[in-house]
């Protein structure tokens, strides 16, 4: 019995570490994966790649013009943590996988 409790316990901390895996390769999930670049991040430009579609290819992209270190993509309703950080840049993307911002933090 207790053995069973412990882990219904436990399963809604692997639903969350699920949602990220999944995502960061590729499998089973519409999200683009996740890249690394460079440097602090600069929001100069980023807006140009609002109405393109969110890819690998336009990740790495966002990533160049911006210099951020990391990449981080935020679809629809999806939660995210509110921290700032000046090297990571944060794309997100509609229903239809298309830009909607970009912005550093």
């Amino acid at each position: 019995m207790r053995m069973m409790v412990m882990s219904l316990m436990a399963l809604p901390l692997a639903a969350c570490a699920g949602t990220n895996g999944a995502g960061a390769n590729g499998a089973g999930s519409d999200t683009p994966p996740a890249a690394m670049a460079e440097g602090p991040c600069r929001n100069d430009g980023l807006d140009s790649f609002v109405g393109q579609k969110a890819s690998a290819d336009s990740g790495a992209a966002l990533l160049k013009a911006s210099g951020a270190k990391t990449l981080r993509w935020g679809g629809p309703g999806m939660a995210m943590t509110m921290d700032f950080r000046p090297d990571r840049l944060t794309v997100s993307y509609d229903e239809a996988m298309i830009i909607t911002s970009a912005r550093c933090g």
